[in-house]
């Protein structure tokens, strides 16, 4: 009877060590499907808040609350089991519904083709633009740049589309191209972009403010040094609002280089793009070199590659 119960009891403790481990497999699978639908919760509500339309608001409180916007954390609540079951559900058959959606590619080699169609079209290679940083943002998006952004980083840079920083560039090109050398200024004030706008200047011959903009020379008449101008290229409408202001005052046109944080207002043509870093002026400022003389019948021989406007000073 004892060797009985003995095996008994024996049986008995094997069952339980057999539930006990099934239970912690049990709650590790749910802890992985958990962590899942966090992640899906958190994707649905950054897509939710990128698509939220731009309330009317003023320009200081958008900035604000713009910056706000992107350092904000969302907290997702926590789900019962039951809610995470049926959640899981709920999520596969939505799967199972959108796959029949999808459209298929007709053909890998087809893709690859009208990919490298598009980036033959470019003016400099993609990995050019990619490189010298020109899509990245900053984490306010103004209402007139938000139709070039593609999306936000995770960690809240808003990202410009390169295929419409390459139109943009066209677009700039065509219009700088209108006016003869004499009759434009450029102005950076943004000590990063001094050497490239510097460099354009002796190239085309155009007329670059770095460091300081002189008040007035365009409108003050009696100043020993006015001049008239036909077009004004502002590098940052932030740091250049005294050219931006007097150009307006006498009704003369503007190109602008604007990043996700500007304002394009009082513009009559826009190039996009990130007007902060170095290498991305550099390239800014390199293709339209390049262009500006091409449209003019001019030599582009003298013109550096553009790793000189992409190093390191």
């Amino acid at each position: 009877m004892i060797k009985i119960v003995k095996k008994i009891e024996d049986s008995v403790e094997a069952i339980e060590e057999g539930l006990e481990k099934v239970g912690e497999e049990i709650e590790d699978k749910v802890e992985v499907i958990e962590e899942g639908i966090k992640g899906v919760i958190k994707e649905i509500k950054g897509k939710e808040l990128q698509n939220k339309p731009l309330e009317k608001i003023s320009k200081t409180a958008l900035a604000k609350s713009a910056e706000k916007e992107s350092l904000k954390t969302e907290e997702v609540p926590k789900l019962s089991k039951e809610e995470i079951e049926k959640k899981r559900k709920e999520l596969l058959e939505k799967v199972e519904k959108l796959k029949g959606k999808i459209e298929k590619p007709s053909t890998k080699e087809l893709k690859e083709q009208v990919k490298l169609k598009k980036r033959g079209e470019m003016l400099i290679p993609l990995e050019d633009y990619v490189r010298a940083g020109i899509y990245l943002g900053t984490k306010v998006v103004t209402p007139d740049m938000k139709p070039f952004v593609y999306r936000r980083r995770a960690d809240g840079l808003a990202i410009f589309n390169t295929d419409l920083i390459d139109e943009k560039l066209k677009e700039g090109i065509e219009y700088l191209s209108k006016f003869n050398a004499e009759d434009i200024i450029v102005v950076c004030k943004r000590e990063s972009g001094w050497k490239s706008a510097e460099k354009f200047s002796q190239l085309t011959g155009i007329r670059v403010f770095t460091k300081k903009y002189p008040a007035g020379i365009l409108t003050n008449t009696q100043l020993p040094d006015f001049f008239e101008n036909e077009l004004t290229v502002i590098t940052d409408s932030w740091l250049d609002k005294n050219a931006l202001k007097d150009t307006l005052n006498i009704n003369k046109k503007i190109l602008m280089i604007c990043d996700t944080n500007n304002f394009s207002k009082g513009a009559n043509q826009v190039i996009i793009g990130n007007n902060k870093s170095p290498k991305s002026l550099g390239v800014i400022f390199y293709i339209l070199a390049r262009g500006f003389l091409k449209s003019k019948g001019k030599d582009i021989s003298e013109v550096p590659d553009l790793e000189w406007w992409v190093k390191e000073n």
